[in-house]
């Protein structure tokens, strides 16, 4: 099997030769897709392949990445971003994955790792991810009677573990969009919903919880949205009006996530509005719960770190041992 490496690329002239150095050997055809770097991007792309394109940014990975699978002319397409490393064990592994895969398989899931190192919007260190993909699927029919065509695709769970490994947060990037669909009226989907929600509570200062507020008192208020959804937006407003010292939202809001089995994430943001009270066995209580009687939604710091932070902070007020 033949592969072709298809790459997004902005400004990544720290990154990028280390990036394909890693996956040299392993590629027939590179692709490289500019969406308007301002740095020696290209120049470096330029000692790795001539087949390097522009793409006019429309605020649409999807649109980009769908761009560059189009250039691609090999059997399997291999997509991969600047921050991302191979090292030589796995590359080993990559490098037999190569000489053995079967044209059966349609995906091939690699485990991207070293996440929770570089601030990413991600609760899990490691996780499969699919990222090398048959560029032409064939359609088979099955069952030797009432036959009916396979639709699902063959995915391959390898142990190839991708490093990431970032120069810096793409948080700004990412609200700038998500605020930009909300702003020309289109309905984020489940997914988007809670990836803007987690980055927030990852990676948001209190001016991105502001101006991400009206969106997700649209959703909080959205009979349509599932309880999930209700519950990761109530958290967003939540903070925002703990911030801004909002008894009334903070009651209406919070009692939105109570009503059905409490996050670790509101019990949090109970705790400090106590905490800023003064109430501080009130706070010390939400600041328990989250910690050990209910689960995060969004982030895992919620049941772990800054509960353990503002109990400590509320035990030395109470004069009690944490």
């Amino acid at each position: 099997m033949e592969f072709s490496l298809c790459m997004i690329v902005k400004n990544e002239e720290k990154t990028l030769g280390r990036c394909l150095d890693s996956l040299h050997g392993l590629m027939d055809e590179i692709i490289i897709v500019d969406t308007g770097s301002t740095d020696a991007t290209k120049e470096v792309a330029a000692h790795y392949t001539d087949k390097i394109y522009d793409f006019t940014w429309i605020d649409d990975f999807s649109a980009a990445r769908n761009f560059a699978f189009s250039k691609a002319t090999k059997d399997y397409i291999y997509s991969a971003d600047a921050d991302e490393v191979l090292d030589d064990e796995n590359w080993a592994k990559f490098d037999i994955l190569k000489r053995n895969l079967i044209s059966d398989i349609e995906i091939v899931q690699f485990i991207y790792g070293n996440q929770l190192d570089n601030g990413t919007a991600y609760n899990f260190d490691e996780e499969l991810r699919p990222k090398l993909f048959k560029r032409l699927r064939t359609f088979t029919w099955i069952e030797p009677v009432h036959e009916q065509m396979r639709l699902d695709p063959l995915i391959y769970d390898s142990d190839i573990v991708i490093t990431h490994k970032p120069e810096g947060l793409h948080s700004g990037r990412d609200y700038r969009i998500f605020l930009k669909e909300f702003a020309e009226g289109r309905r984020l989907s489940k997914h988007l919903h809670h990836m803007y929600a987690m980055e927030l509570f990852i990676s948001g200062s209190d001016d991105d919880f502001f101006a991400a507020e009206p969106v997700f008192v649209q959703s909080a208020c959205d009979e349509t949205r599932s309880i999930d959804e209700v519950k990761e937006a109530v958290c967003v407003v939540c903070h925002a009006a703990r911030l801004k010292g909002d008894a009334d939202t903070m009651l209406k809001m919070s009692l939105k996530d109570l009503l059905t089995e409490g996050s670790a994430e509101m019990c949090c943001e109970l705790g400090h509005w106590f905490y800023d009270k003064g109430d501080y066995e009130e706070a010390a209580m939400w600041f328990y719960n989250a910690m050990h009687e209910t689960e995060p939604i969004l982030t895992i710091q919620a049941a772990k770190d800054w509960p353990e932070k503002g109990y400590k902070m509320c035990a030395e007020k109470l004069g009690i041992e944490a």
